[in-house]
């Protein structure tokens, strides 16, 4: 098989070439998302690639009246490339699309209460991942996500989380793990964490995460990862078996100083 490595390494060279991103527009996005300078040197150069490659493949639309500038969609590309720099862009292969808002779009919904009733409900968002579709962003979030790199959110890393958990179906906490990695760990680990933070909403305590986390298993994996890129120290203080399964699934340790590559 050494004839069909060859031929993809040279036609990813030969995709690089068209499509590198220009080193003063990769500079300009690290100073727009400073987390990612965070990243070793050779990780930094990873994500160049990655992102370049993602910008090649996946169209990125403007809407309500959007008008994106090149180095916009470099900020975009090298947030979304962060969980997969270590499990590549094949993760993202069943999507071609992001969405790019000016700011909050609205949704309806449709919702069944208990009684059977359909109704409507619309809410401002600021992302949104479709399953087997586009994901849909708010610049003004991508920009303030990317701007405040330990706030621990970042609605780039949130929506994206959502694409690696649709890799199994629907969105519920239970992307595909790697064959090193135990299905019943992940699912007792991730559960205690989800019980407790649920515990902590209802009795109206501050909870480690984002509250909105509650919503469900799903949201908590993204929530949960936006934690796990931008608050390292605290996710792994409070909920430590949950940080060591997010290390074994993205294959980085942002916690280790310097931040590891695994």
């Amino acid at each position: 098989m050494h004839w069909f490595r060859a031929w993809r390494d040279h036609r990813l060279a030969r995709r690089l070439r068209q499509a590198r991103i220009a080193w003063p527009l990769w500079r300009r996005a690290l100073d727009a998302a400073p987390l990612l300078r965070s990243l070793p040197a050779e990780g930094r150069r990873e994500l160049r690639i990655l992102s370049s490659l993602f910008l090649n493949e996946k169209a990125l639309t403007e809407a309500g009246g959007m008008r994106l500038e090149d180095w916009q969609r470099v900020v975009i590309a090298a947030q979304a490339c962060l969980p997969v720099l270590r499990l590549g862009l094949r993760w993202y292969e069943g999507f071609h699309e992001i969405i790019v808002y000016p700011a909050g779009f609205v949704v309806e919904h449709e919702e069944v209460d208990e009684a059977g009733v359909v109704g409507y409900r619309r809410r401002a968002l600021s992302g949104e991942s479709w399953l087997r579709g586009p994901v849909v962003l708010a610049w003004e979030d991508v920009e303030h996500g990317a701007r405040e790199p330990h706030d621990g959110s970042n609605v780039v890393i949130h929506e994206f989380a959502h694409k690696l958990d649709m890799e199994n179906g629907a969105a519920n906490g239970m992307p595909p793990l790697h064959p090193d990695m135990d299905r019943e760990t992940w699912t007792r680990v991730m559960q205690r964490a989800y019980d407790h933070h649920c515990a902590l909403v209802r009795r109206g305590h501050a909870p480690i995460i984002d509250a909105y986390a509650a919503e469900g298993p799903g949201e908590f994996f993204a929530v949960i990862s936006e934690a796990f890129f931008e608050q390292p120290h605290r996710l792994q203080r409070h909920y430590p078996a949950v940080y060591a399964q997010l290390v074994a699934f993205y294959r980085q340790d942002p916690g280790a100083a310097p931040w590891r590559l695994l």
